[in-house]
Parts: C-alpha cells; sequence; structure tokens
C-alpha cells in the first residue's frame, strides 16, 4: 500500500454499482493495493484481493449463496468478516484464527461503489446540485488515464486552456482573456469565485458569450464547479489513485434543463481532448514547490490548490 496517511483515509470511487448486480467479485487497485469487490445482498465488501492460503487473487473466485467467497484455487471459502469458514481439503477442521483476509470500508453513493483504506474517519464526497429534485444527474466516464490524481484535478479548476485545448466548444482562442478573480484556502477546502470565461455557445442558444463558474475542491482527489446563467448546470469529479500516476477520473453531471445534445457523449468528446495533455505533462508529480514552475493571476485556484496539498501532507501523485 502507499504510504499517504492523508489518502488512506479519504474515500475513493472503484465501480459502479451496477457492476456488481450478480454480486461479482471483481478486482481492482486503490493506492497500491490490489482489492476484490463483491456483495452480499445490499452489503458491499472491500477486501485484499489475496488468499491467505497460497496468495491467489480472491477475485478470480466466485460468490457462493450470495453470502460467501470462494478462492478459485483451493476453494477455501471466507465469510462476509473475512475470515475463513471452509477449507474443502479438511471441512472437519476449524480454519485458524489467522486464515482471515484484510478489510476495509466499502459503501455506495451516487451510483457509485466507494473504498477507503483507513478507518472511514472521513465521509464520502458531497454536490449539493446531485440532491436537489430539480435536476437530473448524469455520471460520465469512468476515464482510466496515465496520469496523477492532483495532475487531473489541477486541470480540472483550469479554464485557462479551454480556448486552446477545447476551441470552439468551451473557449475561443481570439479571447483567451481571464478576468480577476478570488481563490482562498477554508476549513472546507479551496474555493475559487467569480472565475469568468467567454465561451462560443455556452447555452445551446448560437450566441458566445462570458461565463462565471465557482470551483471548490472538497478533498485533495475531489472537486466540482458550479457554472452560473440562465441554466443550473454543475460537475463534480473525483479521482481514484491506482497508483502514482495511474488514475481514473469519474465525473457526475447535474443540470435544471433539458440539454440540447447528449451530454455524456460530450464530456467523453472533452475528456479525450484532455486526456493526451494530462499524460504529457512533466514531470508526472504535480510540483508542490511553487519555484518549480511558473504562475500567472490566472493560476491563483491552482496555486491555491497546491498550496492546501502541501498543509495536508498528501503524497500521492504529487512531489
Amino acid at each position: 500500500m502507499i504510504d499517504d496517511p492523508v489518502l488512506i483515509e479519504d474515500w475513493h470511487p472503484i465501480a459502479r454499482e451496477e457492476d456488481l448486480v450478480g454480486g461479482g467479485p471483481m478486482a481492482a487497485r486503490l493506492l497500491g493495493e490490489d482489492i476484490v469487490l463483491w456483495r452480499s445482498g445490499g452489503d458491499y465488501h472491500a477486501w485484499r484481493d489475496l488468499c491467505v492460503h497460497r496468495g491467489t487473487r480472491l477475485s478470480l473466485g466466485r460468490v457462493v449463496d450470495g453470502a460467501r467467497l470462494e478462492c478459485p484455487y483451493h476453494g477455501w471459502t471466507y465469510a462476509t468478516d473475512g475470515r475463513c469458514v471452509l477449507m474443502p481439503a479438511h471441512p472437519e477442521q476449524a480454519p485458524p484464527a489467522k486464515a482471515c483476509v484484510a478489510a476495509y470500508r466499502a459503501a455506495a453513493a451516487h451510483g457509485v461503489v466507494w473504498v477507503t483504506l483507513g478507518g472511514g474517519a472521513t465521509k464520502i464526497p458531497a454536490f449539493g446540485l446531485i440532491e436537489e429534485p430539480s435536476h437530473q444527474v448524469l455520471m460520465a466516464g469512468p476515464y482510466r488515464v496515465k496520469a496523477s490524481g492532483p495532475r487531473i484535478v489541477e486541470n480540472f479548476l483550469d479554464v485557462g486552456h479551454f480556448p486552446f485545448v477545447h476551441e470552439g466548444i468551451l473557449g475561443d482562442r481570439s479571447r483567451p482573456e481571464i478576468e480577476e478573480y478570488t481563490a482562498t484556502i477554508n476549513a472546507d477546502g479551496v474555493l475559487a469565485e467569480g472565475v469568468k470565461v467567454f465561451q462560443p455557445d455556452p447555452y445551446g442558444t448560437g450566441e458566445g458569450s462570458v461565463v462565471t463558474y465557482t470551483y471548490r475542491v472538497h478533498r485533495p482527489l475531489t472537486a466540482s464547479f458550479v457554472k452560473h446563467g440562465e441554466h443550473s448546470f454543475g460537475m463534480l469529479l473525483s479521482v481514484t489513485p491506482h497508483d502514482a500516476v495511474d488514475s481514473t477520473a469519474w465525473m457526475w453531471m447535474a443540470m435544471n434543463y433539458e440539454p440540447s445534445s447528449p451530454m455524456v457523449e460530450f464530456q467523453d468528446r472533452i475528456f479525450a481532448q484532455d486526456r493526451p495533455i494530462l499524460e504529457s505533462q512533466r514531470p508526472e508529480l504535480l510540483p508542490l514547490d511553487l519555484q518549480a514552475e511558473l504562475h500567472l493571476r490566472s493560476d491563483r485556484t491552482a496555486i491555491a490548490y497546491r498550496r492546501w496539498l502541501r498543509e495536508l501532507g498528501v503524497r500521492t501523485g504529487a512531489a
């Protein structure tokens, strides 16, 4: 497991709930740890993906009677608390007390199964617009990318790249100016208000206008924005750190109107434009030393984000 006390305590999205409708199991990786996910009734389980007998991946096994997980190698069978309850080669013998897999916490929210490798002291990230009855919620992704989690979050916070990476969609290179805005660190994370950028057709009317955003960073790898204007629209991003530079981005979009085009396909297109940029960035780990890269006033949100990560002591994906 990666040594990162901050991210170990956080909750991370791992799989869609629909992926475990049949119970599973399925393999995943989080912070350098291989885990197995499976479902028993309405409960989700996340364990170290390792049978304590001969080190086989439990994710290759099967769920038995909807309540136990069987190893594919010798049939050792584990109950929902992680303890072995059956050794088929010696069915009369009670498994030793140490025949128990390492178990982590898992829970479902926003249509996704989240896992923490820690004690569960923090909460699964929330986003107000997702809970609004007047808003429809669409999930985009997950998007696997060879980049560090902090690099992905910082890209999400950055409107300065809109006119170039997303030219003609989210920005216009003939109008790349970013006006003054505020970015602060508070008890809840990072808050950036009054972030303005010109967009070619922000409301589907065929006319361009300057759009104002509010950005928040809730946890080191979770951020959101609210787009102000004619309609209510917001997005939540949470990044799963498989390893230092191997991540998956999950996105939820909330809106109180019927979009004129398929929004998930739209976000697929946007992330496809971001991916090569993210995977090309060097150093791969986000520098928390503010002298390591050059900064402008328009980078205030990124500067605040880096300072906050440094204050928290985040290690994974950052340098």
